[in-house]
């Protein structure tokens, strides 16, 4: 049997390739190894705001709109709830920002999601004394959840295989990919920040991004919504449990947790809150970003049965299901990539590469 694809990688990027696949009725194995993924470090927040300049996220309204009804599909189809929608209360620290806020919100791209009515707070524990600014459409993805129960749905199917893949054992010809008596039409590459290991997409400027966030039990706090000030504190759905987060770090590529970034929240954090709590565990990751800040999708410039999807960055809750859906349309449909994501943007340095 010849496969249509092979899938190499399951973080978002893997996951939403093959739920484009399977809405296709086309046949796939995917491969991969490692259940870390980048998403953990984010949160899972879908937030259409950069709260630091009121200002909206590349391609924001339509991303969100695809977005949810795709992960609606899927708690459906696995009896999984996954999707909590939370509002995001912006913590004001000047009348200035709640001025430039309400310039914000006349703006047709950010009308949609940010109030015109502050919110007062009524969280003694909470430091807002110049009040909240609301997000609304905002909300948060159990990543971790969703691609466990994704995962177990492809192993019933034996759709998928734990391993790490071995480039030595990838055959191309023109019509064919061979991989370890696995045959198939075609192979897209989902490796998050192990693309950098990808001897045929290593070319492209993948930077990644190290981030690191808290898990914390404040039994008095009892928030009910996504809170950002100097960091995001995001209610999880374990009683009185929150996530903090998240660090940047650009030179550190490991996926160790550091003592630095944990003092960084935590100093954060305490500018924050006023309640007791303690830290229950540490995660960290690496966000596959670009130095454009676009994603990374498209056909390898040699080999026309051979793609990409990656670089899907600190949003790729939102972003991933639109982008999968055009890489899917552009393979079987001969659409048109949006040339801000399509990978021959660098086609000058996968020629000096090759030379």
């Amino acid at each position: 049997m010849v496969l249509d694809y092979i899938v190499v990688g399951f973080g978002l990027a893997g996951l939403s390739f093959s739920e484009q696949l399977q809405k296709n009725n086309k046949s796939f194995v995917v491969i991969s190894e490692s259940d870390k993924s980048s998403s953990v470090v984010a949160g899972g927040m879908y937030n259409p705001v950069i709260l630091k300049r009121f200002t909206s996220p590349w391609n924001a309204l339509p991303q969100l709109e695809y977005a949810i009804p795709f992960y609606s599909k899927i708690e459906s189809r696995l009896n999984t709830q996954v999707n909590t929608p939370l509002p995001v209360l912006r913590v004001f620290n000047t009348i200035e920002e709640q001025n430039n806020w309400l310039i914000a919100s006349d703006k047709p791209n950010l009308a949609p999601f940010l109030s015109s009515n502050f919110m007062k707070n009524d969280n003694e524990f909470i430091a807002a004394e110049n009040d909240f600014g609301v997000v609304e459409k905002a909300g948060r993805i159990q990543v971790a959840k969703l691609l466990q129960a994704y995962k177990e749905e492809l192993l019933k199917k034996d759709s998928y295989l734990n391993e790490s893949f071995d480039f030595e054992s990838l055959k191309i010809t023109d019509d064919c990919i061979s991989y370890k008596g696995l045959k198939a039409k075609k192979i897209v590459f989902c490796e998050g920040f192990g693309l950098k290991s990808n001897p045929y997409f290593n070319y492209l400027p993948l930077n990644g991004t190290k981030g690191e966030v808290l898990i914390i039990k404040a039994e008095n706090l009892k928030l009910a919504s996504i809170v950002k000030s100097g960091v995001f504190l995001i209610p999880l759905e374990e009683v009185d449990c929150y996530l903090v987060g998240a660090t940047y770090h650009w030179t550190d590529k490991t996926w160790e947790t550091t003592k630095e970034a944990k003092s960084e929240l935590i100093s954060k954090l305490d500018t924050l809150l006023s309640c007791d709590y303690h830290v229950i565990d540490q995660l960290a990751g690496i966000r596959p970003t670009v130095k454009d800040r676009r994603p990374l999708v498209g056909k390898h410039p040699l080999y026309n049965n051979m793609y990409v999807l990656n670089g899907l960055g600190t949003r790729g809750v939102m972003v991933a299901p639109t982008v999968s859906d055009q890489l899917f349309n552009y393979i079987e449909n001969n659409a048109v990539l949006d040339a801000e994501i399509d990978i021959t943007r660098f086609s000058l340095a996968y020629n000096n590469d090759a030379e």
